[in-house]
This record gives C-alpha cells, sequence and structure tokens, in this order.
C-alpha cells in the first residue's frame, strides 16, 4: 500500500512537472498552435463523455429530474452541450478581456500569449462547472448555438476566397511563364475533380428506382454554379482568373458531397450507407479528426488573416511571420517588440474559437436533440444536410460577388 502510494506520488509529480515544461515553452509565435491545441482537447473530452458519461449523468438529480428517464442518446448529447458551453465561455471571457488590445506592451498582450498553466486550470475548471448547471440554460446554449454556428461557417468561406485570391494574386505577380502553367495545371486538375466527383455523387446518390429528385436538384445546381464561376471569371469586363473560380468550384461540391452523405442512413437515396445501418468506430474517428482539422484550420487561418483581423494601427498579419518559430532566436528581440503594434485582432481570433464551439458542438449532436433517425453517428441527420448545402450556396454568392462588387461600385475599395 505504501509503495503504490509512493508510486502514484511520484507520477503526479512527473505529470505536473510535464505539464509545467510545456506550458512554460509556448512563446509568442507559438501561442496559436497552442490555443488549438486546447481546442482540440475539447473535442476529445466532448467525445469521450460522449461514450462514458452517460450513466453517470443519469444519477445526476439535477440532470435526470424527469418523471421518466430519457433515453441514453439524450445525455450523450447534454454531455457534448456541456463540455462546448464550457469552451464557449472559456474563450468568450479571453475575447472581452482582449477588447482593445492595440500594442505589444499593453499588459494584456502577456496575458494572451502567456499565463498556460492558469489558463489550463480555468479552462478544466469551467468545463466541470458546467456539468452543476441546470438543463434549461444548456436548452437554451444549444439554440444560440445553430446561429453561431452559421457565423462560423460563413467566416470559413471568407477565409476561403480570402486565400484563393491572395493564392492566384501571388503566382500571377511572380510574371513568369512556369507560374501561369503552374496556374493552368492546378486549375485543369481542379475542373477534372469537380466533374469527376460529380459523377460519383449521381451514382452515389441517385439510386435508380428511387425518387431522387431533390438529391439530383443538389448536384446538378452545384454543377451549375461550376459554370457559372469560369464564365464570369473570364469575361472580358471582370478580367478574373480561373484558378480561383476552379478551386471555388471544387469546393462547392465537396460541400455538396459532404451534404449528401449526412442524409440519414434509411434514406434510400443515400447509396452510400444504403447497405449499412450503422458506422464502425474507425469510420467515426476518421470523420471527427477530419472535422478536428477543418475547424482548427479556420481558427489559424483566422489568426492570419490580413483582411479579417488586422487592426487599423497595426501591420499586416502574418505577413512572412510563421505560427511556430523556427529557431529561439526570435526570443532575443521580444523585448524590443513591446512597442510594435499587435499583428492581429486577439479579441476576434478568440471569437472564432467561440463560434467553432458552437459549430463542434452541432456536428457531434447531428445539430439536434433529437435522435432516432441518426442514432449515434457524427454529423448526420437532415439538418446537418441544408446546412451543408446551403453553406455551398452561400460560397457561390460570395464568390460571384467579389468578381462583380468591384464593376457595380468602382469608386469602393475592396
Amino acid at each position: 500500500m505504501w509503495a503504490a502510494s509512493c508510486l502514484a506520488s511520484c507520477c503526479a509529480a512527473c505529470a505536473c512537472n510535464a505539464c509545467t515544461t510545456v506550458v512554460s515553452g509556448i512563446s509568442r509565435r507559438s501561442a496559436r498552435i497552442a490555443y488549438c491545441g486546447l481546442f482540440a482537447l475539447s473535442l476529445m473530452v466532448s467525445w469521450i463523455l460522449r461514450e462514458v458519461a452517460a450513466p453517470l449523468m443519469e444519477q445526476l438529480p439535477w440532470i435526470n429530474h424527469f418523471h421518466k428517464t430519457p433515453d441514453r442518446e439524450w445525455f450523450e448529447t447534454d454531455a457534448v452541450l456541456r463540455v462546448s458551453l464550457g469552451n464557449f465561455l472559456f474563450f468568450t471571457i479571453l475575447a472581452v478581456m482582449m477588447v482593445g488590445v492595440k500594442k505589444q506592451k499593453d499588459p494584456r498582450d502577456s496575458l494572451h500569449h502567456g499565463g498556460w498553466m492558469a489558463k489550463v486550470v480555468c479552462w478544466c475548471l469551467l468545463v466541470i462547472f458546467m456539468f452543476f448547471l441546470p438543463n434549461e440554460i444548456v436548452s437554451f446554449y444549444e439554440s444560440m448555438s445553430k446561429f453561431g454556428s452559421g457565423l462560423f461557417l460563413l467566416v470559413q468561406v471568407v477565409l476561403l476566397l480570402d486565400f484563393v485570391h491572395g493564392w492566384n494574386d501571388k503566382w500571377v505577380g511572380y510574371n513568369e511563364q512556369f507560374w501561369y502553367a503552374a496556374l493552368f495545371a492546378v486549375s485543369f486538375v481542379c475542373y477534372v475533380g469537380t466533374f469527376a466527383f460529380s459523377g460519383l455523387l449521381f451514382h452515389w446518390f441517385t439510386a435508380s428506382g428511387q425518387d431522387c429528385g431533390l438529391n439530383t436538384f443538389f448536384i446538378v445546381m452545384t454543377l451549375i454554379f461550376a459554370f457559372v464561376f469560369a464564365i464570369v471569371a473570364l469575361h472580358p469586363a471582370v478580367n478574373g482568373s480561373i484558378l480561383p473560380a476552379s478551386v471555388i468550384s471544387l469546393y462547392c461540391m465537396y460541400l455538396c458531397y459532404s451534404g449528401l452523405a449526412s442524409e440519414p442512413r434509411e434514406y434510400e437515396c443515400n447509396g452510400l450507407h444504403r447497405h449499412s445501418k450503422a458506422v464502425s468506430t474507425s469510420a467515426l474517428t476518421v470523420g471527427l479528426l477530419t472535422t478536428v482539422l477543418s475547424v482548427v484550420y479556420s481558427a489559424v487561418r483566422a489568426g492570419s488573416s490580413t483582411t479579417l483581423l488586422s487592426p487599423p494601427s497595426s501591420p499586416r498579419a502574418g505577413a512572412d511571420k510563421p505560427l511556430l518559430p523556427l529557431d529561439n532566436k526570435s526570443s532575443e528581440h521580444e523585448e524590443k517588440d513591446k512597442a510594435k503594434p499587435v499583428t492581429y485582432s486577439y479579441s476576434f481570433f478568440h471569437i472564432i474559437f467561440s463560434l467553432a464551439s458552437m459549430y463542434s458542438a452541432m456536428l457531434l449532436t447531428g445539430w439536434s436533440t433529437s435522435v432516432g433517425e441518426s442514432g449515434k453517428l457524427v454529423d448526420v441527420g437532415w439538418p446537418s444536410v441544408w446546412v451543408r448545402i446551403l453553406t455551398g450556396w452561400a460560397t457561390a454568392g460570395l464568390y460571384i460577388w467579389s468578381l462583380a462588387a468591384p464593376i457595380l461600385f468602382p469608386d469602393r475599395e475592396f
């Protein structure tokens, strides 16, 4: 017994020292990556509690106060929402605290980049506290999460448009034959991928002998968008480029696939999963990992955006600055940099994570607390279908607007 106690104490001390070493090694440049790591941790906690916390939550009287105990899926959904709420409050509090930070000499700049042990402890306490809240607060948060998720998807679309236009401008700016050829090659591959993808969608989601008019409409509309993108981009009045049009076409087709794949498994037109009512743990893990990478990329991209986050007094965010330091020499110049303006809006950066917390909760709960048509599947159900399809249409509209706006309003800067 004494030996076991000593061993446990040693393990705890080693774990504490390891955590202290990790958080003390986080520098200014790697702070954004650390926030992404904390967010990814919240998704893993949500996933784990979604699988194992239901039996315990059934025993909590302030959660299970119903005359008839709900199904297990209700408790799984509730666990995800409570972790998401704690994550949302954590990043929202940071966003409020960082309002108005313009110079690196502001004391709050150090709070944004440092104090990681305290941040992790506060995050843990917030998540634990969420499990003592009444169900009415969690239900209200679930309703608000649907709107927050829509805002996050809109931010994703804007970041994608900013990325593809910047990518095109950079390659065209080289003004060399090689880069023009590379631009054409990438555009060609994207268009081939778009039309090949559409063929697979027709094969998977328009089953013969079934009334699959809705799926056919979704796919045909996406193909029409692809043709419209090319026509508008190559119009002499627009003088655009085929590269952004091809990338946006492929992305819209992916969103169409993502929406169709989220249709209920028993739906006769969902040929991709028509022969299986359940999904293996490995398939669910891959789906969750894809979600994590997508959300983390959006947050990192938002933190590096030159158009969305830079305050008026700051230099262009992310210009020639890696997210992670390549060596230790940068620390020597940190004191000299104290008087410099911040390179991106810390407050908006944390808002991105707040919205992403809502979005991830909707993904893990199928956009609704009602279960039955989706069971334990991640991101499956008609609400998810329409969210993805509408996001694709919004992407198409914003891209066409980005081409047409400079012509319609020549006196304004876009």
